[in-house]
């Protein structure tokens, strides 16, 4: 098989993913389905034309530099979300291109954000499962943030978080929490569930998924 996935191969891995999602409880299509944002993070530029013949237009990227090359490159019906660590320094560069910012974790990051591209759709990253070496806000940590995002004009959607980093650790509290968390301050988006327990996180209450590999294969460096 190529490192670049063919347009069949896309969408074959899509149709799959969709059934999965289907048996997992979540709605297909429509305002309240789930949504998948395809993850190209480390595959090459030419990945992103097949993934938009593929009917992905949501597409993800982890790091401001590689987001800023596939922009320029990539089809104008592209909505790009960017779902990696984020430095204020960098959202300059890249906020022409970005539609959705999941990992807004602290109030340096929203007045940022709010200076550079006013009114933006943003989530909140939360840390759902306490490891140190895990970016977003603490639980307690989001009522300010909210607040004081809304008070800078950003539009806050959702939560966004990430399971486990460790190998077969269940993800169930995490994204329960984070589902709990969300209802509780009326946010109706909830991006969680990656390729590998993207399934689990739908049952929990996800509305959003990040997939990378379930719909590329295996991910080469660039």
């Amino acid at each position: 098989m190529s490192d670049v996935p063919s347009v069949s191969e896309i969408q074959s891995r899509l149709g799959e993913v969709l059934e999965r999602i289907d048996a997992a409880g979540g709605t297909i299509g429509g305002v309240d389905g789930v949504k998948i944002v395809a993850v190209t993070k480390t595959f090459s530029s030419a990945v992103i034309n097949n993934a938009v013949d593929a009917g992905l237009l949501a597409l993800g990227e982890n790091y401001a530099q590689e987001l800023q090359k596939k922009a320029e490159v990539g089809s104008e019906a592209i909505r790009w979300h960017f779902i990696g660590g984020l430095q204020s320094n960098k959202i300059r560069k890249i906020a022409p291109a970005v539609a959705l910012w999941q990992t807004i974790d602290r109030l340096s990051l929203a007045k940022e954000l709010a200076k550079r591209a006013p009114g933006a759709d943003m989530l909140i990253q939360v840390n759902t499962t306490a490891e140190p070496q895990k970016s977003g806000a603490t639980p307690a940590e989001v009522p300010e943030l909210l607040e004081v995002s809304r008070e800078l004009g950003l539009n806050v959607l959702g939560l966004m978080t990430v399971g486990p980093t460790e190998a077969g650790a269940d993800p169930s509290g995490a994204f329960a929490s984070c589902r709990d968390l969300a209802d509780k301050h009326q946010l109706k988006v909830v991006s969680m569930g990656m390729s590998g327990d993207y399934e689990r996180a739908i049952s929990l209450g996800s509305t959003m998924v990040r997939i990378g590999s379930g719909l590329f294969g295996h991910r080469h460096a660039l």
